[in-house]
């Protein structure tokens, strides 16, 4: 199911994507927005003034005249070519009824390349009001993968697909596990559903343990099993001692149920709160285990989700 539903969202990033493409170049083709404002999409060319009748035949001096000047204007004219073509030119600036088209159609041949930041940023911000929400997840997805998919999950959500919006925005933080905004947006999402309560993320993926992260005295205890596989620590469980030990990158940590007392390496450290069992599940300090075996663990408050992610 979440695989189909992935699938699907790329469909409709990519549809409304070659969708503002094409909106783009019909409308800079129609006769409209041809950029010499004729509307008629054909060059001007003037035609040969008259030749006065008392004029005398031009000579060779005058012809070789003519040919620099020619060869001058044509450099010119080359100049001004590449300039406009480059995307940083003044030009793109410009906030004509048609300025937001160019830079749409300029887009195209760049969006893979840096500039293609540029001008999506350009667009984003000063032409907002023109883009349809399509264009606006197509400039996003230049910008920052994450972002656009945030920015398709919350087009669902307002079509009425919560259930598609939650996969989509998964999708998201699997793009960028750093981004707490994105938990952020899942927690909104999960709220229409019904779900509430703490959640715990490794590395983007959402714990599916049977036993929810746990708030005591200031200490959140997660299920160890959802950190040391996500980690890929080595785990052993010591029923006599009633222990777990994980070992991981040259790392040990050995805790005690219901005892504060752990050890990293053999050195002897004091917890704010003991590991405990509950409903068959180890569950240990998140924060103290995380950071023990070189991870970065955050908190995200309004969603309520612990983010472990390794950097």
């Amino acid at each position: 199911m979440k695989k189909t539903v992935s699938i699907l969202a790329s469909c409709l990033l990519a549809i409304s994507m070659m969708s503002g493409a094409a909106q783009a170049k019909s409308e800079n083709n129609n006769g409209r927005g041809n950029g010499n404002g004729n509307g008629n999409g054909k060059s001007i060319v003037e035609a040969p003034a008259a030749v006065p009748a008392n004029a005398t035949a031009p000579t060779d001096k005058d012809k070789d005249k003519d040919k620099d000047k020619d060869k001058e204007n044509v450099s010119i004219k080359e100049k001004d070519k590449e300039s406009v073509t480059t995307v940083t030119y003044a030009t793109y600036e410009n906030k004509g009824h048609n300025g937001y088209k160019g830079l749409l159609h300029a887009i195209e041949n760049v969006k893979d390349k840096p500039a293609g930041a540029v001008i999506a940023e350009l667009l984003l911000t000063q032409y907002s009001t023109e883009l349809t929400p399509e264009m606006k997840a197509e400039l996003v997805a230049i910008k920052d993968k994450d972002a656009a998919l945030s920015a398709l999950a919350e087009i669902l959500n307002q079509k009425g697909s919560v259930t598609d919006a939650v996969y989509v925005q998964k999708e998201a933080i699997l793009a960028n596990v750093k981004n707490l905004n994105s938990y952020k947006k899942l927690g909104k999402l999960y709220a229409q559903t019904g779900k509430n309560g703490v959640k715990l993320y490794v590395n983007g993926e959402e714990s599916t343990s049977g036993v929810a992260p746990i708030v005591t005295s200031g200490s959140t205890l997660v299920p160890f099993k959802a950190i040391a596989e996500a980690l890929q620590a080595e785990v052993v469980w010591n029923g006599k001692e009633r222990s777990v030990t994980m070992t991981r990158e040259g790392t040990t940590v050995k805790l005690f149920i219901n005892n504060k007392t752990a050890y990293v390496n053999g050195k002897a450290v004091t917890l704010q709160v003991a590991p405990a069992i509950v409903k068959g599940n180890t569950v240990v300090p998140v924060r103290f285990v995380s950071e023990a075996l070189k991870a970065t663990v955050k908190w995200e408050p309004e969603s309520q989700s612990v983010v472990i992610y390794e950097e």
